[in-house]
C-alpha cells in the first residue's frame, strides 16, 4: 500500500536577508485587515489547546486558528498585558484588571477585579505584566505590585519604578527600572547581593538561565545573575543586543533563546552553538519592533509594533528569500568548489561565507548551471561561459544556451540545444572547450536527449519534436523525422527525458513514450497517474513532480511504495510554473528555484519531524441555524425546522498551522468532503437524526480521531405530533367519506347502467324494426319496381301488337273486328287498374310525394305527376314510354313542359330534383 507523507505549511513569505545565506524558517504575516484590531500588540498568550490571545491597543484580540474576534473593555481602555491561568484569560488595562472565561457559545466574558482592592487609589496606572506564583495571580505596574488570591487582593506600593517581574525558585524577583534586582519578601522589596553592576540600567525582561538568572536590559545587553554575583553575557550576540535596543526575552524548551528587539526583528540564540539567526524585516517580518513573544510546540507567535506574526521553529524546508529584487527569479542552482551558486533572470550569483555575491559580467538570463569536467559551465542568453567567482569566460558565442547533454559511449563529448540549433561541445588536451555548430538544423532547442550515440530527440518549444541522425562527427544533421497523428502529444511546450532507457514526453495533457520497435508514439503508463503533474527531477530510482496548475504539491516518489507529498504555502506561491527546478546535492538535501530565491528540503528530517508528528483532534466551537447559535456541548441538540434551512458547523484546529478537515454528515441525508475552512455548511437538509463527524486531515492523508457531534432537525409543522394525529382523524373520516361516496357512485352507476341497457335494447329493438322496415321498403321498391316492369312490358307488347295490327290492317276482311280489336288494345293500354295498384305501392313508399308537389306546384296535371312519379323512381324516357303509352319523343317533350312547370334550369337534373324532394 502508498505509503504518502504531506506536510502543510501555512505560511505566504518564508524570507531571509540578501546578505546571508542563513536559511530560515516560514514566517506568516497577520495583518490589520485580517485580524481587525489596531497595529500595537503589546503581549501574546496561548493556551493549551493554542488559542491565542492578544494585548491590543483596541482590546483583547482571540485567534482559535480559523478566526480573529475582537472583544473590548467596558471602559474600551488599551489592554497591556494578557496571561493564560488555568481555564481563564487575565488582561491588564488603564487603571484595570480581570479575567476572560469562555461561555458555552465560545465568546469571552470579562470579570473585573478591581473592586475588591481596598484602601488604595490608582495612580495612573497601566498594568504591563501578569504572572502566576502558587496559586496566586500576580498584576505589575511601573509603580505598584498587585497580588490576587482567592477574593482578595494585596498592594504592594515600593518607592522604585517596577520594570520587569520574574518567578523563579518559587519567589518573585523584580526588576527595579535601573536599580538592579530585588526579591519580594514580607510586604517589601529586598534587593539582591552583588549586583552594582547594573545600576542605572533599565532592566527590559528576566528569565531563568543555568542555574541563576539571564537580566535583559533595554541599551546594555544581557548579565547573568547568581549567588556569586552578577556578570555581563559573553555571547557574541549580547553586543547586537545592545545595538538594537532589547525588549523580550523567551526561553524555549533546550537550549534555544528568543531575543525580541526594537530596531531589528527577533534573534534566534542556540545556547551549544553561540550562533544565531536573525527574523526581521528584511528576513520577511513585516515590522522590526518585537512587543511580545510567546511559544506553542514549535510556534513562535509575535506581537510586533504594527501587526502579528508567526513562525514555524522547527521545519524542515528552509527558506532563502531576496526581498531586494536583485536576485530575480532563479532557474538553476550548482554546488562548484563548496561555493552554492545561482543563475537567475539578471545573471550568475554565488555564496562567499555566507555572503550573496554576484559574478562580474554575467548580468543577463541564465537558462542553465551544470559541473561538466570539473568546470563550471553556464548556458546564458548570449551564449555559454565559464564561471568562477572572479571570471566569467565565454566559450561559446551561440546565444541562449540551454542544458548540456553527454554523448553517450563517449569520455568527452556534450550536445547543447540553443536558440538556433544544436551545438557540440568537447574539451581538448589543453582543458580548453572546442564548439562547433552541427549544421542542418536551425530551430531553438530547449529538451534533448540521446537514443543512441546517433540518434537523439530535440523539442522545439511551439513546434512539437524531432528524432534526429547525426553524422560520426557530430558536424551535421543526416535525417530529421517528425511524429504527428493523433496518439502523439500536441505541439506545445513538449519536454523530453530519457527515463530508464526509454525516451518519454511531457505533453500537455498526458505523458508518452516512443516505441522503438513500431516507430511510433504511444501512451506512458507507468506516469498516467502523474498527468497533472511536471518532473521536476529523477534518477535511477527517485523521482520528483510538481503540479502543474492549483495547488503546487510536490510529490517525491519511487513509484512503487513509499511516496513523499509536500503542500506547501511558501512554495505554492513561489513556484514558476514551467521553470522550477530542483536540484539534488546529496541523499537528502535538495534545492527548489523560487521566484525570488530558493528552498532547501532535508528529507530525512521532514521524515523524523513527519514521524513524530500527532494529528489533534478538531474542535466543534458553534453550530449555527437560520437563528440560532448552539453550543457544541448540547449534545443531542434539537434544532427546529424552520430555521434549519442552513447549518453551519465552526470547527478549527488552533494547534495547527493550517488545517485541512475530513468531515462526514451521517443521516436522512450524508455527505462526505474535504476541505481547508472551519466553516463547514449544509442547506435544506431533511428533518431527521443526524451525526456530524469532523477530522484534521494531515500528513501522507492521514485522519485523526474525529470530533463528532449529534443534532436533529425537528419535522416540520405539517409532520408533528398533532398533525400527525389530525391526519389520522382526517384519514378515517376521508375513508368513510370515500366508503359512502364509493357507495352512492356504485348505485348511480347501477341506476346509469340500468338505463344504459334499456336504452340499448331500446336502440336495439329500433333497429331491428327499422331493419325490418328497410327490409320491408325495401320488398315494396322490388314489388314497385317489378309492377312497372310489368306494366311496362305489358303495354310494350300491346303496342307493339298494336302496331302489327296497323301494319297488317288490310289483311283483315272484317274491319268492325278490326276496329274491335284495336279498341281493346287501347282499353288495355290505358287500363287504370294498373295506374292505381302502382300509385298504391309507389304512396307506401313515398307516402306525401304526391301532396307536397301539389301543394308546392299547384298546376300540375294527373299526367304529370304520373311523370314525376317515374321519374322519382330514376326510370328512363325509353323506360317511361311504354308506362305513359306514348313515344320517347312524346315523352321527352312531357319533360321538357314539366321542368318548365317545376320550374328547373336546364343545366339541373330533373331526375336528381324529384329524387330528392
Amino acid at each position: 500500500m502508498l505509503t504518502a507523507y504531506r506536510i502543510i505549511v501555512v505560511f505566504f513569505f518564508c524570507t531571509i536577508s540578501i546578505h546571508s545565506q542563513n536559511l530560515l524558517p516560514p514566517i506568516y504575516n497577520y495583518k490589520l485587515s485580517e485580524y481587525k484590531g489596531a497595529s500595537k500588540n503589546w503581549g501574546v498568550a496561548v493556551n493549551p489547546d493554542g488559542e491565542l490571545f492578544v494585548a491590543n491597543n483596541k482590546g483583547l484580540l482571540h485567534y482559535n486558528g480559523e478566526q480573529w474576534v475582537l472583544y473590548k473593555l467596558p471602559n474600551n481602555t488599551i489592554v497591556r498585558s494578557v496571561a493564560v491561568i488555568g481555564d481563564k484569560i487575565y488582561t491588564g488595562s488603564y487603571e484595570e484588571f480581570g479575567f476572560w472565561v469562555m461561555d458555552d457559545l465560545g465568546s469571552l466574558q470579562y470579570t473585573s477585579l478591581t473592586h475588591l482592592i481596598k484602601d488604595h487609589e490608582f495612580t495612573s496606572e497601566e498594568f504591563w505584566e501578569i504572572r502566576s506564583m502558587d496559586d496566586q495571580v500576580i498584576f505589575r505596574s511601573f509603580s505598584a505590585i498587585y497580588t490576587y488570591k482567592g477574593d482578595t487582593i494585596k498592594v504592594l506600593d515600593p518607592t522604585q519604578v517596577i520594570s520587569d517581574i520574574l518567578v523563579h525558585d518559587d519567589k518573585l524577583i523584580v526588576g527595579g527600572s535601573s536599580e538592579g534586582l530585588f526579591m519580594l519578601g514580607q510586604d517589601e522589596l529586598v534587593p539582591l547581593e552583588n549586583q552594582e553592576i547594573l545600576s542605572g540600567k533599565a532592566v527590559t525582561d528576566m528569565i531563568p538561565f543555568k542555574e541563576g538568572i539571564l537580566v535583559g536590559t533595554k541599551l546594555n545587553g544581557c548579565y547573568i545573575w547568581n549567588e556569586n554575583g552578577i556578570r555581563p553575557w559573553e555571547a557574541a550576540l549580547n553586543q547586537e543586543l545592545k545595538q538594537h535596543q532589547l525588549n523580550k526575552i523567551l526561553k524555549f524548551d533546550g537550549e534555544q533563546i528568543a531575543f525580541g528587539t526594537i530596531k531589528n526583528g527577533i534573534y534566534l540564540y542556540n545556547q551549544n552553538t553561540d550562533k544565531s539567526k536573525v527574523l526581521n524585516r528584511e528576513a520577511g517580518l513585516q515590522n522590526n519592533t518585537v512587543l511580545s513573544m510567546a511559544r506553542f510546540q514549535d510556534q513562535l507567535w509575535l506581537g510586533l509594533d504594527n501587526g502579528i506574526a508567526r513562525a514555524e521553529l522547527h521545519n524542515p524546508i528552509t527558506y532563502y528569500t531576496d526581498f531586494s529584487g536583485t536576485l530575480g527569479m532563479v532557474y538553476d542552482m550548482a554546488m562548484h568548489n563548496n561555493k552554492l551558486y545561482l543563475g537567475s533572470n539578471t545573471g550568475v550569483f554565488y555564496f562567499d561565507e555566507n555572503e550573496l555575491k554576484f559574478v562580474e559580467g554575467s548580468q543577463g538570463h541564465v537558462w542553465d548551471l551544470e559541473v561538466v569536467e570539473g568546470d563550471l559551465l553556464c548556458g546564458h542568453n548570449t551564449g555559454t561561459y565559464k564561471v568562477d567567482p572572479n571570471n566569467f569566460e565565454q566559450i561559446s558565442s551561440f546565444s541562449g544556451g540551454y542544458g548540456l547533454v553527454r554523448i553517450p559511449e563517449r569520455r568527452s563529448g556534450y550536445i547543447q540545444g540553443f536558440y538556433n540549433g544544436l551545438v557540440k561541445y568537447e574539451k581538448d588536451g589543453g582543458g580548453d572547450w572546442e564548439v562547433s555548430k552541427i549544421e542542418g538544423i536551425n530551430v531553438p532547442i530547449k529538451y534533448l536527449c540521446f537514443e543512441t550515440p546517433h540518434v537523439l530527440w530535440a523539442a522545439h518549444s511551439y513546434k512539437g519534436f524531432y528524432r534526429i541522425q547525426v553524422d560520426e562527427t557530430y558536424s551535421k544533421v543526416i535525417d530529421v523525422k517528425e511524429y504527428l497523428g493523433s496518439q502523439t502529444p500536441s505541439a506545445y511546450n513538449i519536454k523530453i527525458y530519457q527515463i530508464k532507457n526509454q525516451i518519454v514526453f511531457r505533453g500537455e495533457k498526458s505523458w508518452y513514450k516512443y516505441d522503438p520497435i513500431l516507430d511510433r508514439i504511444s501512451v506512458f503508463e507507468e506516469f498516467q497517474k502523474f498527468n497533472d503533474q511536471e518532473l521536476l527531477f529523477y534518477d535511477d530510482d527517485q523521482f520528483w513532480f510538481v503540479n502543474r496548475d492549483g495547488n503546487k504539491e510536490i510529490v517525491h516518489t519511487d513509484l512503487k511504495q513509499d511516496s513523499l507529498a509536500i503542500t506547501d504555502f511558501s512554495l505554492n506561491e513561489r513556484l514558476a510554473p514551467d521553470s522550477q527546478n530542483l536540484i539534488k546535492v546529496n541523499d537528502s538535501t535538495s534545492y527548489i528555484t523560487l521566484s525570488d530565491g530558493f528552498a532547501m528540503i532535508d528529507e530525512n528530517t521532514l521524515k523524523d519531524w513527519l514521524h513524530g508528528l500527532s494529528l489533534p483532534t478538531p474542535h466543534i466551537n458553534l453550530v449555527r441555524d437560520e437563528r440560532s447559535a448552539y453550543s457544541s456541548a448540547v449534545d443531542p441538540l434539537r434544532i427546529p425546522y424552520k430555521s434549519s434551512q442552513i447549518l453551519t458547523f465552526e470547527v478549527a484546529s488552533p494547534e495547527l498551522l493550517q488545517s485541512r478537515y475530513h468531515y462526514q454528515l451521517l443521516g436522512p441525508k450524508s455527505y462526505a468532503e474535504f476541505v481547508e475552512s472551519g466553516t463547514i455548511q449544509f442547506q435544506n437538509l431533511p428533518h431527521g437524526e443526524y451525526l456530524f463527524k469532523v477530522s484534521n486531515m494531515g500528513h501522507d492523508n492521514k485522519i485523526s480521531e474525529a470530533r463528532t457531534f449529534a443534532f436533529e432537525i425537528a419535522p416540520p409543522w405539517f409532520l408533528s405530533g398533532a398533525s400527525m394525529a389530525l391526519y389520522i382523524a382526517l384519514g378515517i373520516a376521508t375513508v368513510f367519506a370515500i366508503r359512502y361516496y364509493n357507495r352512492r357512485k356504485l348505485r348511480r352507476k347501477q341506476k346509469e347502467l340500468e338505463l344504459q341497457m334499456k336504452k340499448e335494447q331500446e336502440e336495439q329493438i329500433a333497429a331491428m324494426e327499422k331493419e325490418k322496415l328497410a327490409r320491408e321498403i325495401k320488398l315494396k321498391q322490388n314489388e314497385l319496381a317489378s309492377t312497372t316492369l310489368n306494366i311496362a312490358k305489358k303495354n310494350e307488347m300491346i303496342l307493339e301488337l298494336k302496331n302489327m295490327l296497323l301494319v297488317n290492317k288490310d289483311k283483315f276482311s272484317n274491319s268492325q273486328r278490326y276496329r274491335s280489336f284495336i279498341k281493346k288494345l287501347n282499353s288495355s293500354i290505358q287500363d287504370t287498374d294498373d295506374w292505381k295498384r302502382f300509385e298504391v305501392n309507389f304512396k307506401e313508399l313515398h307516402e306525401d310525394f304526391f301532396e307536397r308537389l301539389l301543394k308546392a306546384y299547384p298546376k300540375l296535371t294527373p299526367k304529370d305527376l304520373k311523370l314525376c312519379a317515374y321519374l322519382k323512381m330514376n326510370l328512363s324516357t325509353k323506360e317511361i314510354a311504354p308506362l305513359m303509352a306514348i313515344s320517347v319523343r312524346g315523352v321527352e317533350i312531357h319533360r321538357y313542359r314539366l321542368r318548365k312547370k317545376l320550374e328547373i334550369d336546364s343545366s339541373k337534373s330533373l331526375s336528381n330534383f324529384l329524387i330528392t324532394f
